[in-house]
């Protein structure tokens, strides 16, 4: 492991509880952890930078699953069915990857998210309440292949906000309320996190030691933020969900700009 002050350890401890909380009630946590990595570590290689960092995530994120499956009524069976699809879905994207500039992608993005908080902010029901009755298989197979393996696709082609897209989707395509669809992400990510950090792991790119120190803070972050979401119900996720999707969009715009 390179050498770390310890000034900077703990601000990558906090920077990993932060994204965390953030991670286990709306999705989006990767948007704090991995540039506090990337700032933190600046000498280090961008995939040892990705592997730690899917190395930290997957631990909160398991946590918040937990938290959430415990005391949230969550299809398991369904959200793992979405999780493996999320995970072949995630390698093909990695696949193509190399052959698609992220320039073109960022702006498309963008206005994709302008219109998701567009649309949240003048639906306020939008995710309060689970439609009563039971979900169509339609609906289920909908879910299995346009968000698992579509969602999955841009997570291994492009990435950023990944888990927010997860929660929006389910919340549109299963009719669940916000707390529902944000702990049936979690599955999902700790399915395709745990792919990815596979293959990292057997390239050996991951800073271990780093790793497991961070991840104790993202466990007790994602835990937490999985209890706040689960006592302040749809509603307090419905407002972190906006200031999710604009900052991703901010920083997509910077991203953009300084490209």
């Amino acid at each position: 492991m390179p050498e770390i002050s310890l000034t900077m350890i703990v601000v990558l401890c906090l920077a990993a509880a932060a994204a965390g909380w953030i991670d286990a009630v709306v999705g989006g946590g990767g948007l704090l952890l991995l540039p506090a990595l990337l700032l933190g570590l600046p000498n280090v290689p961008a995939a040892h930078i990705l592997g730690t960092n899917k190395a930290v995530a997957i631990v909160g994120t398991t946590g918040a699953a937990v938290t959430y499956v415990r005391k949230a009524p969550v299809d398991v069976k369904s959200a793992v069915r979405i999780g493996l699809m999320a995970l072949a879905g995630s390698m093909a994207g990695a696949f193509f990857a190399a052959g698609i500039s992220s320039d073109v992608l960022r702006p498309v993005i963008m206005v994709v998210l302008l219109g998701v908080a567009a649309f949240v902010m003048l639906r306020p029901a939008f995710g309060r309440a689970q439609a009563g009755g039971p979900v169509s298989r339609g609906r289920h197979v909908t879910a299995i292949v346009l968000v698992g393996g579509g969602i999955g696709f841009y997570d291994g082609l492009f990435g950023p906000g990944t888990g927010t897209f997860l929660v929006l989707a389910l919340t549109a395509v299963l009719h669940l309320d916000l707390v529902t669809a944000s702990a049936t992400a979690k599955i999902v990510n700790v399915c395709t996190n745990g792919g990815a950090l596979a293959m990292f792991a057997y390239q050996g790119t991951v800073l271990w030691q780093l790793a497991a120190l961070m991840a104790v803070f993202n466990l007790a972050g994602g835990m937490f933020g999985a209890r706040m979401a689960l006592r302040k119900g749809s509603e307090f996720v419905r407002g972190v969900l906006l200031v999710v999707v604009f900052s991703l969009v901010a920083k997509l715009a910077f991203d953009q700009w300084t490209a």
